[in-house]
């Protein structure tokens, strides 16, 4: 059967990046669990046991496993119904010096559970540079535009301004946020490590005639071998779900991020004062040829909320293990671990191209600006007035009514904002009329917006981009390209 004829995930066929398919295929999970193997057999070897040296060469001459070994795994999975075993058959034939100590004290967990910990960390591995490329361009886009003026906007209606890059700075804060979730998330993980069939490692002081401390040591062998800092003390047959629930709560709200960023560029771009990338080639619409539809945004936004909701399954299948463990928790783990990871790893391809070339409307920006600033310089205005001796009561009352019938020219005629032309025009106002034009320069309306984006990119993105920086991991130069 053609694969055409099958169902694809759209994560894996359309938008994931390759790194990341890799990290949760078949012939990395199984060839991680041929590795744990071999680091087992090591550090059993190490500590005593009778390994023989063909034995491990063997297995790490088969430690990648190959096409024709994946039929022979299912065939003997057929028969056991257990996919662990059938696997530890398949290694066997590969290295059959090691066919009897393959897996010697072990769990499945053992395989199965550590290389889950194993795609955790790698798969935060591959996003955190990818989040911090994202940063350090929307920092950039926000420094660039850290003074344009624009519409900022309260229950969608347009309220005092702020500038272009001030707006990019709400989006970057709450980036930086998704960052330090995830580094911490990575930085919290620990092995399962060694610990048996139901974590109190009896098959392994057995197997080491009740010594406790070559138990231990072998706990910490093999941690080391894995690369990481420690492994948990405590476990039950599995590592505790509880972490599955850290690493997708910290991908989850990464996805609220992704979708809130989305709905914002979309909605700016409905106001074309702003758009994402648009290729000279591109078709917005099968029907209207003239759309820029901003689909980049918009699948942004899809891919989001799918990320969004994931911590769902593995918070409820935490909350649903039994004692020690239960087996439900596998079926949704094949699922929820991956499509968290490929989701988060699609958004932020996303997120990279968009960053990459975001195109500003200047004019347009000025045009929306223009129609509503008289209404909000009317407190200036007041002001400018009572510095002129002018009663505050009768300076509003004057600008009220005013206000009104402007208001009436733009909303029951469609007409531009008079507002401006009506004060001019009348005498209560002839105190202040060589200072209007001063008084309406938009320039004047966003506060410390520049220097509030200085301050935020030198204080809070520079410092936390460093780590990525010195590492070279960051990507500034190159727009993520879309799959599709």
């Amino acid at each position: 059967m053609s694969a055409n004829d099958t169902y694809q995930d759209p994560l894996n066929s359309r938008y994931s990046s390759t790194e990341m398919k890799y990290l949760f295929s078949p012939r990395n999970r199984f060839s991680t669990w041929r590795q744990l193997w071999i680091w087992l057999a090591e550090a059993e070897k190490e500590l005593g046991l009778d390994i023989s040296d063909a034995a491990i060469a063997q297995m790490k001459a088969a430690q990648v496993i190959q096409d024709d070994e994946f039929a022979v795994a299912a065939e003997e999975e057929k028969k056991r119904r257990h996919d662990v075993m059938a696997h530890v058959h398949a290694f066997g034939l590969k290295a059959p010096a090691a066919a009897g100590i393959i897996h010697w004290g072990a769990t499945s967990c053992y395989c199965t559970d550590n290389a889950d910990l194993i795609f955790l960390r790698d798969g935060l591995d591959i996003l955190l540079p990818k989040l911090a490329t994202v940063i350090e361009k929307l920092s950039a886009f926000a420094k660039q535009y850290k003074d344009l003026p624009c519409l900022a906007y309260t229950h969608l209606q347009p309220a005092q301004l702020t500038t272009v890059g001030k707006r990019a700075c709400l989006w970057t804060q709450d980036l930086l946020k998704d960052l330090k979730n995830l580094e911490r998330a990575r930085n919290d993980l620990r092995f399962r490590g060694v610990k048996g069939t139901t974590g109190t490692q009896a098959s392994f002081l057995q197997i080491f005639d009740g010594n406790h401390s070559k138990v231990d040591q072998l706990d910490e062998l093999v941690t080391k071998k894995a690369s990481f800092p420690s492994a948990y003390i405590i476990s039950s047959q599995t590592y505790t779900r509880k972490i599955d629930v850290d690493v997708l709560n910290a991908l989850s709200s990464f996805g609220a991020t992704c979708e809130n960023i989305g709905q914002a560029i979309r909605l700016l771009a409905s106001f074309k004062e702003l758009e994402e990338p648009f290729e000279s080639t591109q078709i917005g619409s099968s029907a209207m040829a003239y759309k820029r539809n901003p689909m980049r945004s918009e699948r942004l936004c899809s891919l989001g909320r799918k990320l969004r909701n994931l911590n769902a399954d593995a918070s409820a299948t935490y909350a649903a293990q039994w004692m020690e463990r239960t087996l439900d928790d596998s079926a949704i783990r094949r699922m929820c671990l991956p499509q968290s990871f490929l989701a988060a790893d699609a958004s932020l391809i996303l997120l990279n191209n968009i960053a990459s070339g975001l195109v500003v409307y200047p004019a347009v920006i000025k045009k929306r600006v223009d129609a509503e600033l008289p209404f909000m310089a009317t407190e200036n205005i007041i002001m400018a007035l009572v510095k002129k001796g002018v009663s505050r009561q009768d300076a509003h009352e004057e600008i009220r009514v005013l206000s009104h019938e402007a208001g009436a020219q733009v909303k029951q005629h469609g007409k531009d904002n008079d507002l401006i032309e009506r004060i001019k025009r009348t005498a209560f106002f002839d105190e202040i009329r060589d200072e209007m034009d001063d008084l309406l320069r938009p320039d004047t309306f966003i506060g410390r917006c520049p220097q509030q984006v200085e301050a935020f990119c030198a204080k809070e993105v520079d410092v936390a981009l460093r780590k990525y920086v010195e590492a070279g991991t960051l990507k500034t130069g190159e727009a993520a390209e879309l799959h599709v």
